[in-house]
């Protein structure tokens, strides 16, 4: 099992369910999937840069992202309907929970000039978003064959009410959140 369930079942869900009041199991915030997605605009003038990037993130989450193609045409980006332009990995299980120990323990401490995950990126659902700025942080990632610097986007979808109860999920969980002006005071 991985190493973070394991702190989850034994130590947070606990501990979550006693400072909610909470008695059932069921109802204390949990996680449910990480989604991972890539952008990857400049796939339209080198087709080289797609492959790249689904290599890359298909070492760093485990398994093959799905391609994501354009919904509309915009003529100001030369883009048109249909085009491949992204990619993006759900992961859920095991998997999910290995990436977040992972992004957690080694990944977040190699960010260069790290400040604090920002505490505003919840989206009013329980649901948190982040950046990475290149994949090159990651450990699967060979730097010295790194052929294109590709940003991401991680998304992390909980079952919790609103985003007090994922804040304090994701806190007990290990993120390093900014510590906002009142918490400061």
């Amino acid at each position: 099992m991985a190493r973070l369930l394991v702190k989850y079942n034994g130590e947070i869900r606990p501990a979550l369910g006693t400072e909610l009041g909470r008695s059932n199991l069921l109802s204390i915030p949990r996680l449910s999937k990480v989604v991972v997605s890539m952008g990857v605009g400049k796939a339209l003038q080198e087709k080289k840069r797609m492959a790249s990037a689904q290599a890359d993130l298909g070492r760093i989450s485990g398994q093959k992202p799905m391609i994501c193609k354009a919904r509309k045409s915009v003529s100001n980006f030369k883009l048109r309907r249909g085009y491949e332009i992204g990619l993006k990995v759900t992961l859920r299980g095991k998997r999910m929970w290995e990436f977040v120990d992972r992004l957690i323990n080694v990944v977040i401490p190699r960010v260069r000039d790290f400040r604090g995950l920002n505490p505003g990126s919840f989206d009013g659902h329980g649901n948190y978003s982040m950046g990475v700025t290149e994949q090159s942080v990651f450990p699967e990632i060979e730097i010295g064959k790194l052929e294109y610097p590709q940003g991401m986007d991680i998304t992390f979808v909980t079952t919790a009410r609103n985003d007090a109860e994922a804040r304090r999920l994701l806190t007990l969980l290990g993120m390093p959140f900014r510590r906002t002006e009142e918490e400061q005071v």
